[in-house]
């Protein structure tokens, strides 16, 4: 059977969801390695590449402050902190998947981030997610050299 990663994608972002809530609120009683276990348990039938799940969350989690300062010269009229929550999560997930997911294709991962954001976000959130992660991704693209013009050399007189 396949990986789901979409549905991997999808309890990811529910993960990191209410793991932001839970420590915004000051619960201290949040554990996410239980929260995780829990939401991975849920569609245990369906899922099979857990560890894609943990990588993304524990990923997203450990680098968040490294993937804000990358998604925030791309969006600069949006303070990170002022983008809505779910399309701040599924951008970072995104641009993670995007930095240490190399076996995914680039154009996969912007694309599942567009689905995610039609399916949690708001109404122009897909577009958004695709305009900032296309973005990221022509500026992590290395540049190819512009062609050299030909130069114009002079004639040599072969009358001799």
């Amino acid at each position: 059977m396949a990986s789901n990663r979409h549905l991997g994608r999808i309890i990811a972002l529910q993960t990191l969801y209410e793991q932001e809530l839970r420590t915004e609120a000051e619960d201290k009683d949040f554990d996410l390695k239980s929260v995780l276990e829990r939401n991975i348990s849920r569609y245990s039938q369906a899922l099979d590449d857990k560890a894609f799940v943990e990588r993304i969350v524990s990923g997203v989690i450990k680098n968040t402050a490294k993937l804000d300062a990358e998604l925030q010269p791309v969006a600069p009229e949006w303070p990170i902190d002022q983008i809505a929550r779910m399309d701040r999560l599924i951008l970072r997930i995104g641009l993670f998947e995007l930095t240490s997911e190399p076996e995914t294709p680039p154009k996969v991962v912007i694309n599942e981030a567009v689905e995610l954001a039609k399916a949690f976000g708001g109404d122009n959130s897909s577009k958004f997610i695709n305009g900032v992660l296309g973005t990221l991704l022509r500026q992590m693209e290395p540049k190819e050299p512009k062609p050299k013009k030909p130069t114009k050399k002079a004639k040599v007189n072969e009358e001799t």
